[in-house]
């Protein structure tokens, strides 16, 4: 597990940053998609619906990498290589709406659809990479 730069924890903790993600598609083809997250327990947890491109390239083992640009700051980022270690439907809709906190300073997730099934993915950071 790789330590997050305590100059760069900013990024996870404070600002309203959104990570681009990239996951592989079946193909090996890389896939990126921008999405909202949060950081707790030296994780990085981002949420989507069953079906989404993203959430069927992601599972438990799945490489995956994050970048993560300063909002106030175009020549300050963070990128985070890491591993998914967890996916649970436990608590994702709380967890939505969380992240609509955030993000939107709103308490609950404006897009809610209830055909929907949200999954929380766990990413364990392995190497990361700063500048600014």
């Amino acid at each position: 597990m790789a330590d997050i730069p305590a100059g760069f924890l900013d990024l996870l903790t404070e600002k309203k940053a959104f990570a681009n993600i990239a996951t592989i598609q079946p193909d090996g083809s890389p896939q990126v998609t921008p999405v909202w997250f949060d950081y707790t327990n030296g994780v990085v947890r981002v949420n989507t619906a069953k079906g989404r491109i993203k959430a069927r390239n992601l599972s438990v083992g799945a490489k995956v990498a994050l970048s993560i640009l300063d909002p106030d700051n175009a020549y300050r980022y963070i990128q985070i290589r890491g591993t998914v270690t967890k996916q649970t439907e436990d608590g994702a809709v709380a967890h939505i709406d969380s992240l609509a906190k955030k993000y939107l300073d709103k308490d609950v997730y404006p897009w809610h659809n209830d055909k929907d099934v949200r999954v929380i993915y766990e990413i364990t950071p392995s190497a990361t990479q700063t500048m600014g």
